[in-house]
């Protein structure tokens, strides 16, 4: 089912492509009122407006709809089994082995160089 979304996704994003390149601009009509440039179309003078900004807004309309499909199919792929909070592990440092003021080098005045760990 993914794969027929995805590919409609991709059918609709090239033909929305296609239309907005069709259409002419705001500046086009300003051209034709003076004479230059053919203000007749396939579609008529202003047939070919409606047609194609109505059939751009159904197909942007499709894009999203197959957008929302796309991102709902890889929600339901990747769903998290439990919060970032809760997957991240803190590794906890080991305590050390308490120590006897003994142990400690330079702490008693008659220690020699052979008693301090190496």
């Amino acid at each position: 089912m993914e794969t027929l979304v995805w590919i409609v996704h991709v059918i609709i994003a090239i033909a929305l492509i296609a239309l907005v390149l069709l259409q002419h601009g705001k500046g086009a009509d300003m051209g034709a009122a003076f004479g230059s440039g053919s203000s007749g179309s396939l579609f008529g003078a202003s047939g070919s407006a409606n047609f194609l900004s109505r059939s751009t807004a159904v197909l942007a309309s499709l894009f999203f709809l197959t957008s929302l499909g796309l991102a709902y199919f890889g929600l339901q792929q990747h769903k998290p089994a439990a919060s970032v909070l809760q997957r991240v592990e803190v590794p906890v440092p080991a305590k050390a082995p308490p120590v006897s003021p003994a142990q400690i080098p330079g702490k008693d005045a008659g220690s020699k160089a052979g008693d301090i760990p190496q």
